[in-house]
């Protein structure tokens, strides 16, 4: 049985139906890569603490994000936020600050697709997050 939450999924189907229609590839999920860029970057300081990065960019093509804006879902940010929280808490990490996820559209990213990174900013807030030059 899956862990996922009805929104989890729901999000994942959309990303599953935005990536299946570029080219001939095979779908990534947005929120796979997201999870795996969290798993990625862990930091092992002791046999209880796993700590792990806090600020998350994710850079959509554009019209991936022109479609999230025309669905109406301005919360995009807060629900990959919450998601990467759950899987956080499942996983036992420790977030090096507060956990924040910032969406931008990008004309530069990978096979036209997207592109996750983080990094740690002690004091995140939504206009700390550089703006894609592109967008």
């Amino acid at each position: 049985m899956s862990t996922l939450t009805g929104l989890e999924r729901a999000l994942e189907r959309f990303g599953q139906r935005m990536l299946g229609r570029i080219r001939d590839k095979e779908p990534v999920e947005l929120v796979e890569a997201l999870r795996r860029e969290c798993d990625e970057h862990v930091v092992v300081c002791s046999e209880s603490r796993i700590v792990v990065p806090n600020a998350y960019d994710v850079e959509l093509a554009e019209f991936a994000h022109e479609e999230l804006e025309r669905n109406g879902d301005d919360r995009i940010d807060q629900i990959l936020t919450d998601t990467l929280a759950r899987h956080g808490e499942r996983k036992g990490y420790e977030w090096a600050g507060p956990l924040a996820v910032h969406v931008t559209k990008s004309r530069d990213v990978p096979n036209g697709r997207y592109r996750v990174a983080s990094r740690v900013m002690h004091n995140v807030r939504a206009d700390a997050f550089p703006r894609s030059a592109s967008a």
